[in-house]
């Protein structure tokens, strides 16, 4: 495999993203928490909690694939985004009952860690493109294949 398809590889398997793995796991903790919301007042609440935390880890997997770090970081926004919304209506749904305080408090740290790694990743990507020493898979929290080194220029 020559050095752009290896490069190419790495930057488009977001599933090696610890961030990725923990915003997937997030979004299964809330999906289990609000098929739990049965009255049909929190119909509304259910299903945009829902699709904030589904839209973090697409958002990684969907920037992952762009071709530029500035191009991913842009889309680490919008999951930075859908994170802080995730909170909020974590906290509307604890305020109004519909989930327990432990919880609330499970969830609620889990996606301001996922918050704090996105805002992590985020700096890092753009010191990157400030410093074009620093190896991309290296600040996108991956590591290259092993194998023998790719000769420069195959």
């Amino acid at each position: 495999m020559d050095r752009r398809a290896v490069e190419l590889y790495w930057m488009q398997d977001f599933k090696k993203l610890f961030v990725w793995q923990k915003a997937h796991a997030l979004s299964l903790g809330v999906h289990r928490a609000t098929s739990r919301m049965r009255r049909s007042e929190l119909f509304s609440l259910r299903s945009q909690t829902f699709r904030a935390a589904m839209s973090i880890s697409a958002n990684i997997a969907e920037g992952r694939r762009q071709a530029t770090d500035k191009q991913f970081g842009r889309f680490l926004g919008y999951a930075l985004n859908s994170a802080s919304e995730l909170e909020h209506h974590l906290i509307v749904a604890r305020d109004l009952g519909a989930i327990g305080s432990n919880e609330f408090n499970a969830l609620a740290g889990e996606t301001i860690r996922v918050r704090k790694m996105l805002f992590a990743l985020i700096r890092r990507l753009s010191s990157a493109a400030q410093s074009p020493n620093i190896d991309p898979n290296v600040q996108a929290g991956t590591k290259p294949p092993a194998g023998p080194p790719i000769a420069p220029g195959r």
